[in-house]
């Protein structure tokens, strides 16, 4: 027999060609121009509090880590994630050893433990974060002048010891509080003058202001050969000061601004429901979760509502008899300055929000709603007087007048709106719980869910207008604040769904962030709590 051999061969063409986006094609001008409202306020980090401050200065100054696009926190001038103790209270800081300011001054340790004991001295609105670390009350009561639980290891190496354990310690230390601060040039240009001038305003970050004309523009451009490596596209920052809405809007449309959004800005509602409605428009507009929630408050200590047990049922009747979505489009300018909130305290875009739809008193079921506020009160005894409590705003009017036209068709009960001016109402209601139904909100600092649960619903927490105490919840919160976040994760999610089963509040909506930009600008938007970094930007040829 013979042997045929049967070759096969394949014939194969060329490989096939993949369509590739066009490469970019950069416009010979890069600025990027915005407007803000109103002008920034305290540019020292240690006293700085606005959301528009933060979010242009987190360009200018840094820390040792950073938060991305994603919210996740990443080194900055750290080297890698902290060496933590044993026993959970000691971490240890390692700094990269090319840092210098933006003047070129050498940047160590000890700017650290400067620029840290320094802000806890200050005692700024944010000075209490610097609690957990020892010898914080000797500080903040002026007695010393440095935090004794840090302690210079070397040049680029410092620890930080706590005085109880507290896994969010390296979130906090990401934020505006703990950003590095030049020693020298404060102590030669002075303490409160340092930061108003662009010479002697110096930080660590990509981009250092150039000039400034107060109360109307602000200029700023890259570091040259910044430490950190390259600072993107952009060769000027122009931010105007202009607190005319429309007048903003009709610089944009004419190509003056580059974007409106920045530095918390947000559209008057008629533009935003405009480029909402246009198809040919809509692209511009890009909304995003703005870390926060609104909700209508109930008193657990005294009234109707008091008790997490008996007051139950007519908290739950109360916020199931309010339609959500109704709420929201009257007053939230089409979904693009709040949506309904469905999934709990926690706001959307942020650890631990529960999902969208997890509330159930949340969810509109007026028929159901009468008949569980009618066994719980049959007679109508237990409202009697009852009225909503509000500080004086006209979204908070808008809302109460909403609330109580919903509660009369829904429910056949009758809830005046009562107004008290700001300083009172937070007088009254944070801590001694004076009103029965209340306007709540809280608009995240960072994204933690401790930063929730310890000032609101803890026992004897600063902003528990509503006197919630629960052991079982208080020992779960203060558990899951001594484990990383995520361990940590699903102990704070039962918590959150602790309020949510026992309608502790009646969540109402979320906020959102607004950013109009051109289709020609690239790299701009933002996320829950900070617009993008200036690096990602970059005006496009058009």
């Amino acid at each position: 027999m013979a042997l045929i051999l049967l070759l096969l061969v394949v014939v194969v063409g060329p490989p096939e060609k993949t369509s590739s986006p066009p490469a970019e094609v950069l416009s010979t001008d890069q600025t990027l121009s915005f407007p803000i409202a109103r002008d920034v306020a305290d540019l020292d980090p240690a006293q700085m509090s606005n959301p528009t401050d933060i979010d242009i200065f987190r360009n200018v100054f840094s820390g040792l880590y950073k938060f991305d696009q994603s919210l996740h926190e990443v080194p900055d001038l750290a080297v890698g994630p902290a060496d933590l103790s044993p026993d959970g209270l000691t971490y240890t800081f390692h700094i990269r050893h090319d840092a210098v300011f933006s003047n070129g001054d050498p940047l160590t340790a000890d700017d650290f433990i400067y620029s840290w004991s320094r802000a806890a001295a200050k005692q700024g609105d944010f000075g209490g974060l610097f609690s957990l670390v020892a010898g914080y009350n000797a500080v903040a009561n002026g007695r010393v002048t440095t935090l004794s639980g840090l302690v210079k290891v070397d040049a680029y190496t410092f620890t930080s010891t706590l005085t109880k354990r507290a896994a969010y310690w390296t979130t906090l230390v990401g934020l505006w509080p703990f950003w590095v601060v030049d020693r020298k040039v404060i102590a030669s240009a002075g303490e409160d003058a340092w930061f108003t001038k662009p010479e002697t305003l110096i930080g660590s970050g990509p981009f250092r202001m150039t000039a400034r004309a107060v109360g109307q523009w602000l200029n700023f451009e890259p570091v040259p050969a910044w430490f950190g490596g390259k600072t993107g596209a952009l060769q000027r920052i122009h931010i105007d000061v202009l607190a005319d809405q429309q007048a903003q809007i009709t610089r944009y449309e004419s190509n003056a601004y580059s974007l409106i959004g920045y530095g918390r800005q947000g559209l008057a509602p008629a533009d935003a429901v405009r480029y909402t409605a246009d198809p040919k428009l809509s692209t511009q507009l890009q909304l995003v979760p703005a870390a926060l929630t609104y909700w209508m408050g109930f008193n657990l200590k005294a009234g109707p509502f008091a008790g997490i047990d008996a007051g139950r049922a007519g908290r739950h009747a109360f916020s199931t008899a309010i339609d959500r979505k109704a709420l929201a489009d009257a007053l939230c300018s089409s979904g693009t300055s709040c949506t309904p909130a469905t999934g709990g305290l926690i706001s959307k875009g942020l650890d631990g929000y529960l999902g969208d739809g997890t509330d159930p008193g949340a969810k509109f079921d007026a028929v159901a709603a009468k008949a569980e506020y009618q066994a719980w009160d049959p007679t109508g005894a237990k409202v009697k007087g009852l009225v909503y409590t509000y500080d004086t705003n006209p979204f908070n009017k808008a809302v109460c007048t909403n609330l109580i036209a919903q509660w009369q068709q829904n429910l056949g009960v009758t809830v005046p709106c009562v107004e008290v001016d700001r300083g009172n109402y937070f007088d009254n209601r944070d801590g001694h719980c004076a009103y029965s139904a209340f306007r709540q909100s809280w608009s995240a600092d960072y994204n933690h869910p401790q930063d929730w649960f310890d000032y609101l619903f803890l026992k004897n927490s600063p902003s528990n207008g509503a006197c919630y105490s629960n052991p079982a919840f208080d020992t779960l919160v203060a558990g899951a604040g001594s484990k990383p976040l995520p361990i940590a994760l699903l102990d704070y999610q039962t918590a959150g769904n602790m309020l949510v089963n026992d309608s502790i509040l009646g969540a109402l909506v979320y906020g959102e962030q607004q950013y109009l930009a051109h289709p020609y600008v690239k790299g701009v938007g933002g996320n829950a709590l900070y617009d993008f970094d200036w690096k990602l930007a970059r005006i496009l040829k058009h």
